[in-house]
């Protein structure tokens, strides 16, 4: 890597990710001198009139994600149109000279660029819950939406059938609460690069097991890339 590392932080919902990114960069960056690495941010939804944002809302049983508008509000928009919306802004993006993009968000579909490497959210956290579902005697997830309950299902084969719940980081639920329905489980993955570490240590302070926060892993790959 050069002396400086640019990365596009790329999200499904609108930009500033003031959420996510920040806490991310904090620990991207830990003890590395300054300007040492630089970043911009991208979003799907940016720029969107309110007409624009209605028309790439989920339909019922449509598969859907949740991301989060500039004005820190929920939105949950189809799977399918931010899929195609996202691919053109990457390839919009793979020609602006960034080192790395990371694609902040679980779940996401993308087709390969030419110049750019690309770290995937979802490849990233799907690897570790596959690999520590293996010894898990019982693996909790929680991810924002209940309709993506069975999204998760769908997309993985797991051993010792999972329990999962529902708690959006972004409309304000309980995830303590939530997270004591998992009781029982002896591994617990925040699915959503959304939840962040205040919400991690409710969910610890909820239930007595390790629980591993999605930003947190592409963080510390990130980390270790630059």
């Amino acid at each position: 890597m050069p002396s400086t590392s640019k990365i596009a932080f790329v999200t499904i919902g609108q930009t500033p990710r003031v959420d996510l990114v920040p806490e991310m960069m904090a620990e991207i960056t830990v003890g590395l001198p300054e300007g040492r690495i630089v970043h911009q941010e991208f979003g799907v939804l940016d720029g969107m009139s309110p007409a624009e944002l209605d028309a790439m809302r989920a339909k019922d049983g449509e598969h859907s994600f949740a991301t989060r508008l500039a004005s820190g509000e929920e939105i949950v928009s189809s799977k399918a149109l931010t899929e195609e919306k996202l691919n053109v802004l990457l390839q919009k993006i793979d020609g602006e000279g960034f080192d790395i993009i990371v694609l902040l968000c679980t779940g996401t579909r993308i087709d390969p660029l030419k110049n750019t490497l690309v770290v995937e959210a979802q490849r990233i956290v799907d690897s570790t819950v596959e690999a520590l579902a293996a010894s898990a005697r019982k693996l909790g997830v929680i991810v924002p939406l209940e309709r993506q309950i069975r999204d998760f299902e769908e997309r993985h084969i797991l051993p010792g059938n999972p329990s999962l719940v529902s708690a959006s980081p972004y409309a304000g639920d309980d995830m303590g609460e939530r997270a004591k329905l998992l009781e029982g489980c002896d591994l617990i993955v925040m699915h959503c690069m959304g939840y962040s570490a205040d919400m991690h240590e409710t969910v610890r302070n909820a239930i007595d097991a390790p629980v591993l926060l999605s930003r947190r892993l592409v963080a510390g790959v990130v980390r270790q890339m630059l």
